[in-house]
Formats: C-alpha cells, sequence, structure tokens
C-alpha cells in the first residue's frame, strides 16, 4: 500500500504521515527500486493509534514513548499513557470550570452592586490562582510505586500509622451500610483493601489511585474492578457517578487547600443522598499542634455541615477516626 493508499483509508493527508514518520514514530518500509514507501498492515495499524492518540490529545513525545514501550512491555504501557492523559484532561476541565464559576459570581457582583470594586476582582483571581495552582503542583512525593509491592504487609502488621487498620475498614462499610449494586468509588485505594470489602457485598467498586503499581496489584486482586489513574484533587468522573466515596489512610497527605478541594471533588461526583466515609489520621481541633499536619477533624466535619451534610466523627484511637457524612435530601 502507498503513502496515497495509506492516507486515503485513515482520512488524512500524506503530508500528516510524513511528519509522523519525520517525528519517528512511524517508519514503512521502502521499495529499493523506487524508494517509494509501502506500508504494511502492521504500519496501518500504528497510524491508526497515532492518530488515536493525537485526538484524545497526547503529545508527539507522549505518543512516542507509549509506542516504545509498548513494543516491548505490551499493551499495558499504552493504557497507563491513555489513563495519564485522561487525568489530564480531567484536571484542566476541572480548572476551566474553575474559570467559569469565577466568571459567573463576578457577572452577579456586577449585577448585585451595579459595579465590580476592584478588592473583588482581586480577591476571585487570588482564590482561583490557588486552587489551580494545588491541583497543578500535585506530584507524588512518596514514591507509592515503590512501597507497592510491601503495602500489603505493611498495613496487615496494624502498628504505627496503621494502627488499628483492619478495623477502621470494617468499621467504613458498617457506616456506609451498602445495598447490593450500589455504585463506590475508593480514593487512593491502593492495592485495594478496603474497596475489596464491598466487592463482597455485591457493590460496583471503582478505584482510583496515582500510583500505577498499586493499581496493577490492585487489578490482580480483584480483576473485576474498575481502576483509574488521578488523584484526589481531579477525580477521572463526572459528576454524581457514586452512591458513595470511601477513602482509608491517604487523606492525611493532602495540605489544608488540598484537602478543601479534595471534598469538593468528592462532592461533585456523588449522587443526591450519597455518603462519605474517610478514616485517617487526624487532630480533634484545627488548632491542636500535638500531631501538625494531620487533617483537623472538627474542621472537616464543619464543612461537611457548611455543606449540606449531616457529619458524625468515631475515634479509633489517639490519632486514628473515622468521618461519615450523608447528603440531606
Amino acid at each position: 500500500m502507498n503513502i496515497k493508499e495509506a492516507a486515503d483509508r485513515l482520512g488524512i493527508t500524506p503530508r500528516a504521515i510524513r511528519f509522523y514518520e519525520k517525528k519517528g514514530l512511524l517508519s514503512p518500509a521502502k521499495q529499493e527500486s523506487n524508494r517509494y514507501r509501502s506500508f504494511s498492515d502492521q504500519d496501518i495499524w500504528r497510524l491508526q493509534t497515532i492518530v488515536s492518540l493525537r485526538e484524545a490529545g497526547m503529545s508527539l513525545s507522549d505518543i512516542k514513548l507509549a509506542l516504545e514501550k509498548w513494543e516491548v512491555d505490551g499493551m499495558g504501557e499504552l493504557q497507563y499513557y491513555l489513563e495519564l492523559q485522561r487525568s489530564i484532561l480531567m484536571s484542566e476541565w476541572l480548572q476551566l470550570r474553575q474559570i467559569l464559576d469565577m466568571t459567573d459570581r463576578m457577572i452577579g457582583l456586577l449585577k448585585d452592586e451595579r459595579g465590580l470594586p476592584i478588592e473583588h476582582i482581586f480577591g476571585l483571581a487570588a482564590a482561583s490562582k490557588r486552587l489551580r495552582e494545588q491541583r497543578g503542583n500535585w506530584q507524588d512525593r512518596w514514591n507509592f510505586n515503590r512501597l507497592a509491592p510491601t503495602h500489603d504487609e505493611r498495613v496487615a502488621a496494624g502498628s504505627g500509622n496503621y494502627a488499628d487498620y483492619a478495623e477502621a475498614l470494617e468499621k467504613i462499610v458498617r457506616l456506609v451500610v451498602p445495598a447490593k449494586g450500589e455504585r463506590g468509588l475508593d480514593i487512593g485505594t491502593g492495592t485495594g483493601n478496603l474497596a475489596g470489602k464491598f466487592l463482597e457485598r455485591g457493590c460496583v467498586m471503582s478505584g482510583v489511585d496515582q500510583s500505577r503499581e498499586m493499581l496493577r496489584l490492585c487489578q490482580t486482586k480483584h480483576p473485576g474492578m474498575e481502576t483509574r489513574l488521578g488523584n484526589f484533587l481531579a477525580l477521572p468522573y463526572l459528576r454524581e457517578q457514586f452512591d458513595f466515596v470511601v477513602s482509608s489512610f491517604a487523606f492525611h497527605h493532602l495540605s489544608g487547600d488540598q484537602q478543601r478541594l479534595a471534598l469538593e471533588e468528592m462532592d461533585r461526583v456523588l449522587k443526591p443522598s450519597g455518603r462519605v466515609a474517610i478514616a485517617d489520621l487526624m487532630v480533634p481541633a484545627a488548632d491542636d499542634e500535638a500531631h501538625a499536619g494531620f487533617p483537623s477533624a472538627s474542621s472537616l466535619v464543619r464543612w461537611f455541615l457548611e455543606h449540606g451534610y449531616t457529619a458524625e466523627l468515631r475515634r479509633l484511637n489517639e490519632r486514628l477516626h473515622i468521618l461519615y457524612a450523608r447528603k440531606e435530601e
């Protein structure tokens, strides 16, 4: 198949094919007699993949890397890059939504006050910038890919930060009271220990984690569970998808501003009358300096109450708390 036939088959131009070849994404054979390109079925498949990934918004450099790793390690690498792209797109969509919300608030101020005081402009812009930076600055500072192989062993020990781990997971399930067929989301799912307990009760579970290695092990343990690469600040789902959202021993990794963003994200993906349960290391009050860096249980409860939830707090040990909240109808 020559270049024109390949281009016609895929609905692209020969110039685009030459561009992909120049960028090292494609290397069709050339006839010895005239040096014309000859495209095999494998070349066509590769071109289809390139076109599809470009349509999904992936950069040429990421496509090249994904295809190179696919040739060595199989389709898992291509899936990883697609999931990474989905995570990026979701974060960008949330930022656009945030800008639209800010613009609507400015319009509201203009209507209400017959003017737009400059301090309001700066206040709204500063808040928007802070939220954008919080989402954009997310990174895995804990190297969970490296920790993944020993994760289950460490939590099973039930010591240190994982004291009362098993009891906390069971308590979450009892508080949520899952019904068969309900759809749940486990954020920071790790290897799927908490999600697995809901799967045993007939729930349809999805898990989000920033670590591809954690998700790989989760899929091995729970093949029927949906997993997606992502994080608390940009959940890779549209609004009102889940009957309940749960998280265990992950929320405390967030800073104060990130915690508020994470709660907003949980609220966004919950259905009306949805439930939230978070088991984590917390301090009782915002001004408690005994364990600096941990979330404030009272602040979290207050956030839920201010956003139309009922909320309750259970304490399992000195640091470990479980927060349960439900949307009021």
